[in-house]
């Protein structure tokens, strides 16, 4: 059973740092690529940042880049988003989810979850 889950979220000013991470179980992370998605209200889903677990290959969106980093932890599995810089536009909530390799590449991102392995989210909130 595959399992995914989100933490880290939160209230933070405008101009400040939050750092997201994410455990995958029950599924072998090297066969796919792992993304991070969010929602803001009024919105549909897109993808923020997206590595291939394998080779370490990222891809950012436009909105994001030179403010988050993501990275993983091959040691304990975990994925992390490291946003600094965030702005009044950045609340959303946040989601974690593993990708098929064939749905991702470093130019267009992540097209979705995998199976609809969807984590439960985690809220990031940016007070101006």
């Amino acid at each position: 059973q595959v399992q995914v889950v989100e933490s880290g979220g939160g209230l933070v000013q405008a101009g400040g740092s939050l750092r997201l991470s994410c455990t995958a179980s029950g599924l072998t992370v090297d066969d796919y690529a792992m993304g991070w998605f969010r929602q803001a209200p009024g919105k549909e889903r897109e993808d923020v940042s997206c590595i291939r677990w394998k080779d370490g290959s990222t891809y950012y969106a436009d909105s994001v880049k030179g403010r988050f980093t993501i990275y993983r932890d091959d040691a304990k599995n975990t994925l992390y988003l490291q946003m600094n810089s965030l702005k009044p536009e950045d609340p959303a909530m946040c989601y974690c989810a593993p990708v098929l390799r064939s749905h991702y590449n470093e130019n267009d991102g992540c097209r979705t979850a995998a199976f609809g392995y969807w984590g439960q989210g985690t809220q990031v909130t940016v007070s101006s």
